[in-house]
């Protein structure tokens, strides 16, 4: 990577929030601040329209890795400073193209924040760009650029920046209060946290396991992707519910067919009660209609209806693949795929209804006391504090465009 001294952070969602935007830009300093603390950085602040990173003696990548998933930055810039007048940015371009070359043809883009400077923009970009034609023969595309070298003439100083990391975008995190997400060892519900983390909700996360029925490798699971969905806001708290002797009252007592059903009524039961006891505004699941029988219209209409606060369901209208892909790009779905016993495989009949009748499920509810069993398994959660999990090599989710 070309030398850095600061970055630069640009966000496109929060501009359009009119009177609400000081509001916004704060909590966006904030959690830019949380997101690199510890790795060295001298400053953050916002400044004319952007959040800049002032790196200091840290590592320019790692502060990237980490800024590239921050909720509500659009892109990332890394600027180096090379002085305040033309020649020394001429020198600058001349030293940067020692190390880097254009992929393909090539744009520049100049921003001209200080309007006393005596070159005009265009004529800046001429500049600029006619000096790296000279030295490497790159043509230049103003309309579809392979590559973009941005230029920013602030008061007293010229930043000059060969590479924009894609941010997630969206909204900070904590501007849309707090949700709580039914989190499973599979490759949806991640997802599902993450994309609401990234409309500014809080997430915090629970998960029902069948331990000692069955093994911990779920629990597990859910830990290495509760860490995932921490990288947007550090530390995520995620309830551990031990669901397996639940499980077992409800197998004495109904027929096949509607276990399912009950299972998951039974589990927005107690997801509600923790959703209060956490200051959740709602609960969140990965589930998508007509993806496996419990998610039919008529069963989530009526697995819904145990709820006691409003249930979000932000894939509900994607298919497998497209959850995939979202998951591979986020970091989460090699972990998803890891062989695991999570308490969906315990008791679970072969033929699931599809279109459970209300009726004979207020009936088998009947069968036994749901309000002892609610209560029996919210006392037995444990409650952890995950915290953000970093891969050792490479932005997962930035592209250099």
């Amino acid at each position: 990577m070309v030398r850095t001294d600061v970055i630069v952070l640009h966000y496109n969602e929060i501009a359009l929030k009119l009177g609400h935007r000081s509001m916004f830009v704060a909590r966006l300093v904030d959690n830019v601040r949380e997101a690199v603390a510890g790795l060295g950085t001298a400053r953050v602040h916002h400044a004319s329209g952007r959040v800049v990173v002032e790196l200091g003696n840290s590592d320019p990548a790692l502060v990237l890795q980490r800024l590239s998933v921050v909720p509500g930055i659009a892109n990332c810039l890394p600027l180096r400073r090379v002085g305040a007048d033309l020649d020394a940015l001429d020198a600058a371009v001349d030293e940067v193209l020692e190390e880097w070359r254009p992929r393909g043809s090539f744009a520049v883009a100049v921003r001209r924040a200080d309007k006393r400077f005596p070159a005009l923009s265009p004529e800046i970009g001429a500049r600029v760009g006619a000096r790296i034609v000279a030295r490497t023969g790159a043509r230049v595309d103003l309309t579809n650029p392979d590559s973009t070298v941005h230029v920013l003439v602030l008061f007293g100083e010229i930043l000059l920046g060969f590479d924009r990391i894609d941010g997630c975008g969206g909204l900070p995190v904590s501007t849309a209060g707090r949700l709580l997400l039914l989190l499973s060892g599979g490759i949806d519900s991640p997802v599902a946290g993450l994309r609401m983390q990234r409309r500014g909700a809080r997430i915090e996360a629970v998960h029902f396991h069948s331990v000692p029925y069955l093994s911990a490798a779920s629990q597990d699971k859910a830990r290495q992707l509760a860490a995932v969905i921490a990288r947007g806001q550090q530390t995520v708290r995620l309830w551990m519910v031990p669901f397996g002797d639940a499980q077992a009252q409800i197998v004495a007592a109904v027929a096949r067919p509607l276990r399912v059903v009950l299972y998951r009524r039974m589990m927005m039961r107690i997801a509600s009660r923790l959703g209060y006891k956490c200051g959740a505004g709602a609960l969140v699941t990965g589930e998508s209609l007509g993806q496996v029988a419990s998610q039919t219209l008529t069963n989530m209409t009526l697995i819904d209806s145990a709820a006691t606060m409003p249930v979000l369901r932000p894939l509900v209208g994607m298919d497998k693949l497209e959850i995939s892909r979202y998951a591979d790009r986020e970091g989460c779905y090699e972990i998803s795929i890891l062989p695991d016993q999570d308490c969906c495989t315990l008791f679970v009949p072969r033929h699931p209804a599809t279109a459970a009748d209300e009726e004979r499920v207020l009936e088998a509810e009947a069968r036994f006391d749901v309000a002892a069993m609610v209560k029996a398994c919210r006392e037995a959660a444990d409650v952890e504090t995950i915290h953000a999990a970093w891969p050792s090599v490479g932005l997962q989710r930035a592209a250099m465009v």
